[in-house]
C-alpha cells in the first residue's frame, strides 16, 4: 500500500465507506496551503495563526485517514491523496461561489423567472412588445407569458398561477396592486366601403342597427362595449360571437359586419384599406391597462423588477 495511507489495510474499505462531515473551512485552509505550498504563508494570507493552520490540516489528515503533504524541511508538497483533494475541492469551491453569486443575482432580481397573464388584446398587441425590451434589459430573467381573456386572467390572478397581470378595469374586490400601464381605446370599425363609413356622429341607436359582430363572453372588450349601450338603454343582440381580435377584423373586413375593438389592434388594416374606423358618438372608450399582482402574494424579486420596469417603460413613452 502507498506510504500515502497509514491506516492499516484491513480498515481501509471500512473507511472509504464511512461518511464523512466536510468542514469547509477545514477545506478552505488546506486549499489555502496547496496553493501557496506553504504553511506560513496561508496563515499569513488567512490572517489567522501558523499553529492553528498546522493543526486543521492534521485533523483533516486524521479524518480522512491520508497524508495530504509530504513534509520536506521546510518545504511541503501535495501527496497524490492531496493532488486529488486539492483538485476536488477547486471544483467545490468554485461551484459554491457560482452558488453565491446566483443567490445574490436572484435576492436583487437579476436572474429567475417571471409568470404573467394578459388579456388578449394586450397580450397580442401591446405586451410583447415591452417584454422584448425587459429581455433586453434583463437577459437573465425567463418571462412565460399567458394570453386569455378577462376571465382566464382573473383566474390565473385568483389562483395564484401567475405573478403578474396586465388587464383593464382591475378588480378591487379580490386584493390587488394595481399600477399603471398603457391606454387603449375601442373604436368601431367597419369594412372599406361600408355605408357608415364617413358618416359623421353616428349615433349608438344606428349603430345597434348593423350586424354586431362581438367577442366571447368573458372579454373585456366585450364588456366594456356592452356596457356602452346600456348606459345608452340598447341592448345589444350580436349576430356572431368570435373568440378573438383577430378573427373579428377578418370578419368585419369581408362584410359579415362591424364590431368594436382596440385602436391598437387594426394599425396594419388601417393602412391597407381593409378595414375604416367609424365616427360613433361616445366612441373610442378610453380605458387604461393595468399591471397587477395579488397583495397576498409575495412578489419574487425578479417579478418586482419586471413590474418596475413594465411601469417605467409606460412613463419613458417607449
Amino acid at each position: 500500500m502507498s506510504d500515502d495511507f497509514f491506516i492499516p489495510e484491513s480498515a481501509s474499505l471500512r473507511a472509504a465507506t464511512r461518511p464523512v462531515h466536510w468542514n469547509l473551512h477545514r477545506l478552505r485552509l488546506f486549499l489555502t496551503v496547496a496553493r501557496y505550498g506553504s504553511f506560513t504563508v496561508a496563515a499569513r494570507e488567512l490572517s489567522i495563526a501558523q499553529p492553528a493552520v498546522s493543526h486543521q490540516v492534521k485533523a483533516l489528515e486524521d479524518e480522512l485517514g491520508a497524508r495530504l503533504f509530504d513534509r520536506r524541511g521546510r518545504r511541503i508538497e501535495l501527496t497524490p491523496a492531496g493532488r486529488a483533494l486539492a483538485e476536488t475541492c477547486s471544483d467545490v469551491f468554485e461551484r459554491l461561489d457560482e452558488g453565491a453569486r446566483a443567490l445574490v443575482e436572484l435576492r436583487v432580481g437579476a436572474r429567475g423567472s417571471v409568470d404573467i397573464a394578459a388579456d388578449t388584446t394586450s397580450g397580442i398587441y401591446v405586451v410583447p412588445g415591452a417584454l422584448g425590451s425587459f429581455h433586453r434589459a434583463h437577459p437573465g430573467i425567463d418571462v412565460t407569458l399567458h394570453v386569455e381573456n378577462r376571465t382566464g386572467v382573473l383566474r390565473r390572478l385568483t389562483e395564484r398561477t401567475c405573478d403578474l397581470a396586465v388587464m383593464a378595469d382591475p378588480p378591487g374586490s379580490i386584493g390587488v396592486e394595481v399600477a399603471p400601464f398603457m391606454v387603449d381605446r375601442l373604436v368601431a370599425i367597419a369594412g372599406s366601403a361600408h355605408p357608415l363609413e364617413g358618416r359623421p356622429s353616428v349615433s349608438l341607436t344606428r349603430l345597434a342597427e348593423e350586424r354586431f359582430l362581438l367577442r366571447e363572453v368573458g372579454s373585456g372588450t366585450r364588456e366594456a362595449t356592452e356596457r356602452l349601450f346600456a348606459r345608452a338603454g340598447i341592448r345589444l343582440e350580436p349576430a356572431m360571437e368570435l373568440g378573438s381580435t383577430g378573427a373579428i377584423k377578418q370578419a368585419v373586413a369581408a362584410g359579415l359586419g362591424i364590431s368594436v375593438v382596440s385602436r391598437w389592434a387594426i394599425d396594419l388594416e388601417l393602412q391597407v384599406g381593409r378595414l375604416t374606423i367609424l365616427d360613433v358618438v361616445g366612441l373610442p372608450i378610453e380605458r387604461r391597462w393595468s399591471i397587477v399582482n395579488l397583495r397576498a402574494r409575495r412578489l419574487t424579486a425578479a417579478a418586482e423588477v419586471c413590474r418596475d420596469f413594465l411601469e417605467a417603460h409606460v412613463m419613458s413613452g417607449s
